[in-house]
């Protein structure tokens, strides 16, 4: 392997927003293999066209609090092609390289069928000019010695019919000229939510009340319509409502053609699939799920004493259905039992699932890994560990990763570390890479839950130090999934593109359910802290995940909810 490049941008919170640090991947883009509409630019939502404007000029910034790093400034977009409009600004924090976007939108002739959207002779146009602006907020009051110049903050006030995307800020007070942007017909949008907070200004002056929020779509996930316009979400309140004034785009075209195809795929995941390393002590080691069947793993049966062996592919699995209790999967009784739990690193691969996302204009790549054992937790209370021998162990483990591909340029955009009941999202710029564009996931010790980078995650409060401990480390022991993968799943490209497994229809556990009483132990250990820590470990624990009080294998990817939904955050 290539030596570790850590790709942080310089954090220079002295540069000047006008001049914002950029970002680019630490190796080249390939030419993708020949395709339909994957990484051409211009994305078809039906009725309207889509560009992504990546370069920006700098409007005005804001900083409130006392720590600059958190300050945020707003840009317009630049090198809009000719019959593209914008649909709103764009906003981000100043200690951050300029790595958002914006969707520009023009509108076309469609050749979509009829039954793809309504279709009427009296058809209003798809995008139209706002009728006026409202000036939603300025930093009045003698407050500019707060702020780089004065900012104003115009919505759009679209006709009946139509909807605002985003908002226009200018430097003046003087309103935008109309032509500066575009409002969308309502059918053609799609719900959207706040995301981020990026700033908030609390001052006593009732102008300085003020809060911005990156948006994403409401609905979102594999059969999800809604599309990111880039756009951000302002209001002087703090409770923010169910519904906003600005929408986002929908997806209506039923082809997907910005999708990648199966050869598009494969190089995808060749060009970016990212290396998992293990912790140099990990003992619970992955392994293919054949591996897995061939040593000796057992099919059960409620009220069946003795397991039946299972057939390399799984194919005596029963499949379909729901997790009902009727099946479970566990180890050999033999003395293959103890064997079988360290894994097969030499065998182990990682599972892909590729979907859509934000309504075909990204695909997500979810990498899956499995292990035939997850090992007991380790208590970290401030300076002090407690190894368990049986808490948070459980047979078979299913953890996963999912990296973000923008549909536009084929640029990977982020990925999320699923860890244990939750996750994470990582842009890219703050990925770790080898061998070019191969970015890095450390898998926690024992646990399996996926990290960005090196270090003691606590699953609880960081802040105290109290809570689960994950250490996540680089050694000699990992998998390169660019090469060790199998594709298992793809369902936008049709029915037998991509053959599903026999065991990825299995939908109940990968391992027994075994009660034991965990909580005795912690309270002991609770018992002896001092009084003023009881209530902050006790009231912790009582939000860990009930699996590490007993185990319980966990059900296969194809039964977690972001196999068709969108990940967690």
């Amino acid at each position: 392997m290539l030596g570790c490049k850590w790709f942080h941008w310089n954090r220079d919170t002295n540069s000047s927003p006008q001049e914002p640090k950029t970002f680019s991947l630490p190796g080249p883009i390939p030419e993708w293999p020949a395709g339909q509409g994957f990484a051409s630019e211009i994305i078809s939502l039906g009725e309207i066209e889509v560009f992504k404007i990546t370069r920006f000029e700098f409007i005005w910034a804001s900083n409130l609090t006392q720590d600059k790093r958190k300050g945020v400034a707003f840009y317009k977009p630049v090198g809009v092609p000719d019959g593209f409009y914008a649909l709103g600004h764009y906003c981000q924090l100043i200690n951050q390289p300029l790595r958002g976007f914006l969707l520009v939108a023009r509108e076309v002739t469609t050749s979509l069928p009829e039954t793809a959207f309504i279709c009427r002779a009296d058809k209003l146009p798809a995008l139209v000019q706002p009728l006026d602006y409202t000036l939603i907020w300025s930093p009045v009051d003698g407050s500019e010695e707060k702020f780089i110049g004065l900012g104003y903050f115009w919505l759009p006030r679209p006709p009946e019919g139509y909807k605002s995307l985003g908002y226009l800020v200018t430097n003046k007070p003087d309103k935008p000229e109309l032509d500066k942007v575009r409002c969308v017909r309502a059918d053609l949008t799609d719900k959207c939510e706040p995301y981020r907070l990026l700033h908030v200004a609390n001052y006593k002056s009732p102008n300085l009340h003020f809060g911005v929020w990156s948006t994403r779509p409401f609905h979102r996930g594999m059969l999800g319509k809604g599309v990111a316009s880039g756009t951000f979400l302002c209001n002087t309140y703090w409770n923010i409502g169910d519904e906003q004034p600005i929408v986002c785009l929908k997806n209506i075209n039923p082809v997907l053609h910005a999708m990648p195809n199966l050869g598009q795929i494969h190089a995808l995941i060749q060009h970016y699939g990212p290396i998992v390393f293990f912790h140099p002590e990990e003992v619970y080691l992955p392994s293919s799920v054949s591996w897995f069947f061939e040593n000796g793993a057992l099919l059960y049966r409620k009220g069946m004493l003795i397991g039946e062996a299972i057939d390399a592919s799984g194919s005596n699995l029963p499949g379909g259905g729901t997790n009902d209790g009727e099946f479970w999967i566990d180890l050999p009784s033999d003395d293959r039992r103890d064997f079988i739990k360290h894994g097969d690193l030499k065998s182990a691969k990682l599972y892909v699932h590729v979907k859509p996302a934000l309504g075909g204009t990204f695909t997500d790549i979810a990498m899956w890994v499995f292990c035939p054992f997850n090992g007991p937790a380790t208590l970290k209370i401030g300076i002090k560990n407690f190894s368990f021998s049986k808490f948070g162990q459980h047979v078979g483990d299913w953890e996963h990763f999912t990296f973000r591909v923008c549909n536009f340029t084929g640029e990977l955009w982020s990925i999320y570390f699923s860890q244990h009941s939750g996750g994470e999202w990582v842009d890219a710029y703050d990925l770790e890479y080898l061998n070019g564009n191969k970015a890095i996931v450390y898998s926690s010790k024992s646990g399996h839950a996926s990290f960005p980078h090196p270090g003691i995650y606590v699953q609880g409060s960081s802040k105290l130090g109290i809570g689960i401990r994950n250490d996540a480390a680089r050694s000699i022991l990992y998998v390169d999934s660019s090469i060790n993968y199998e594709l298992v799943a793809a369902e936008y490209l049709g029915d037998g593109v991509v053959a599903e497994p026999y065991w990825l229809q299995f939908m109940r556990e990968w391992g027994p359910t075994i009660a034991y009483d965990s909580r005795i132990m912690l309270d002991k250990i609770i018992n002896f802290l001092p009084v003023m820590l009881r209530y902050s470990v006790e009231n912790i624990f009582s939000k860990l995940p009930v699996e590490l009080y007993g185990e319980e294998g966990p059900t296969g990817p194809k039964e977690k909810n972001n196999w068709v939904g969108d990940e967690r955050w």
